[in-house]
């Protein structure tokens, strides 16, 4: 049974809001910054830690004109250091512009000046926001921030630039940022925003001389948050592929910088490290990005790389990973990955997905079914559109979610944007045979409210060539007859084509021609006709949204289910055709 949000969640997260307000204001009044602790300032980091994510010349060239383009946003300023001194369009926008994700992009524009301008940029950011802000000082940001002028030190800290002043000033922020995370970590948010926080401290600690106590404390909370938040399959607490690829892609760069500092990472660092890689190469289809689920989208596929390239045990992906809830199936160069696990709970859940029983499917010419997913870089107005049943190649029962959001007001004011789970559970089975591989999943997110369970059964062929599928719903036994015999539901079955593929439908409609790319053809059918086609997004490459197209399957499901009953099951194939000569036209 899915636990409902108790009296205790609210106490709790109030208690927290609390706690967070109060440091707020302390900050704001600047007692606790008035310390001076900081002790002898450095000259240079003793360790300069790799970058593993791949720049963009040409957003670095458009931020040197001022034209800032984040989260969905374009903001164009005189010149670039304006940026600091107006309004961000959006908090996306915002947060996106405090992380510095973008400095990297800065530093690979071909222009000469380019490093000064990076320095110019922070510096006046220190200027504006150095001492505090309740906003660019809040956890997520900065642990971002402080992990990406970390990646940036050669250009901020270790050259020899003619403003010592300014540089002994970085040094002075990248420190008084540091001591917060180490004072405030407790009320970082649970997740990986948390586990973040502790890898900036970390990290901080190692490359900057003479902060041993830094560098223990992020180690020690490190050590804690890996444990308590890397499942023993490898996956991430949340269910995110994406924070599962982050955490190792940081942990990487971390245990690289430790290596060069002479530094033994605790063990539970190196074991949950250990069980990553596996995990993330288990998420990663075989265009070298993620599959989509529960708030992440494809990644940085070169920094994805890098990491799983330093991996020393190279281990081949496994085909179940039973604590996140996810199966793999993969056979003559296609890959399915199917959800068969409940959305994270409580405020690990803040950016799960209802996305129970979807799947995707990537062949070795490329993606083909997806989901529609997510990116930071995309309008904030998609993101809880994104999060509904109806975005998943999934089924969908009365164009309802088979797990709600919060509605707005105060409940999601205090707690979030959590999924509140209806009563059931995700159960699923496997079975591998000669002639391919058999998944199952079953999910009760429809019982509660229309006394249905969903199941979805998912065939493999050993070639790769053949993807069969049923989806049924059906009313447990053990509930007994149905209130209502005369009642009817609408259901919709979803499939996500990647915006690459193109479609289109037979003349009876009973099926449809998918071509990818490389001209590899498909054909999809369906007892459950007539199908249609209708437009579709695609968010998880990163912004602007990419169109694409859906293949819908509609029906009505009556209250006994499906049984012996055909009007609640539904049959559908993908079925590779090999090389399609032109465009697609009709596959009569």
């Amino acid at each position: 049974m899915a636990r409902a949000v108790r009296l205790s969640d609210y106490a709790g997260a109030a208690m927290m809001g609390l706690r967070r307000e109060a440091s707020a204001t302390l900050n704001a009044v600047g007692l606790p910054m008035g310390f001076q602790g900081l002790g002898g300032l450095p000259d240079a980091l003793d360790i300069l830690p790799d970058d593993l994510y791949a720049a963009d010349p040409d957003r670095g060239e458009a931020i040197a004109v001022g034209r800032f383009a984040l989260a969905g946003d374009v903001h164009v300023v005189e010149t670039a250091r304006d940026i600091w001194h107006e309004p961000a369009p959006t908090r996306a926008f915002a947060r996106r512009l405090h992380g510095f994700g973008w400095l990297r992009d800065c530093l690979a524009n071909p222009e000469d000046g380019s490093d000064a301008q990076a320095r110019e940029l922070v510096d006046s950011w220190i200027e504006a926001f150095g001492r505090w802000n309740g906003f660019a000082w809040s956890h997520g940001v900065l642990s971002a921030r402080i992990l990406n002028w970390l990646r940036c030190g050669e250009v901020l800290f270790n050259t020899d630039d003619t403003d010592r002043k300014a540089r002994r000033l970085r040094f002075r922020t990248l420190l008084r940022q540091a001591r917060y995370l180490q004072r405030s970590l407790p009320i970082a948010h649970d997740g990986a925003i948390r586990l973040r926080c502790a890898t900036a401290l970390a990290l901080t600690g190692l490359c900057l001389p003479r902060q041993a106590a830094l560098q223990k404390a992020g180690l020690q909370a490190l050590s804690r948050e890996v444990a308590r938040q890397i499942l023993p399959d490898g996956g991430h607490v949340s269910r995110s592929p994406r924070a599962c690829a982050e955490t190792l892609i940081d942990l990487v760069t971390l245990r690289d910088a430790a290596e060069r500092a002479g530094v033994a990472l605790p063990a539970d660092i190196d074991r949950a490290m250990d069980r990553l890689a596996p995990m993330a190469r288990f998420f990663r289809m075989s265009d070298g990005g993620l599959a989509s689920f529960h708030g992440g989208g494809e990644c940085d596929h070169t920094a994805l790389a890098h990491a799983l390239d330093r991996d020393d045990v190279q281990a081949k992906p496994f085909g179940f990973a039973p604590h996140s809830g996810y199966h793999r199936a993969e056979a003559g160069g296609a890959t399915i990955l199917l959800d068969v696990g409940k959305p994270a709970p409580g405020a690990l859940g803040t950016s799960a997905h209802a996305s129970a029983l979807a799947f995707e499917l990537c062949t070795s010419a490329g993606r083909l079914v997806v989901n529609c997913g997510w990116h930071d870089d995309q309008p904030a107005s998609w993101r809880e559109a994104v999060r509904a049943t109806a975005a998943h190649s999934t089924l969908t029962l009365d164009e309802t979610s088979s797990a709600l959001l919060f509605t707005q007001g105060w409940k999601r004011d205090l707690l979030g944007p959590r999924l509140v789970f209806p009563p059931g559970t995700v159960t699923a089975r496997r079975n591998e045979e000669e002639l391919g591989v058999w998944l199952e999943g079953i999910h009760e997110g429809y019982r509660s409210r229309y006394g249905l369970s969903h199941r979805r059964r998912v065939f493999l062929a050993s070639d790769g060539g053949d993807l069969r599928g049923e989806d049924a719903l059906f009313r447990p036994v053990s509930d007994g007859p149905p209130d209502d015999v005369d009642v009817r539901w609408p259901f919709a079955i979803r499939f996500h084509l990647h915006p690459d593929v193109r479609a289109s439908l037979s003349r009876d409609s009973m099926s449809a021609l998918l071509v990818q790319p490389d001209g590899d053809g498909w054909r999809f059918r369906t007892d459950g006709g007539p199908i249609r086609l209708e437009r579709s997004v695609y968010l998880a490459a990163g912004a602007p949204p990419q169109r694409a197209t859906q293949i819908v399957i509609q029906g009505d499901a009556e209250p006994f289910g499906a049984g012996d009953r055909p009007p609640n099951r539904v049959r559908w194939a993908f079925q590779r055709l090999g090389r399609i000569g032109g465009a697609g036209g009709d596959t009569e």
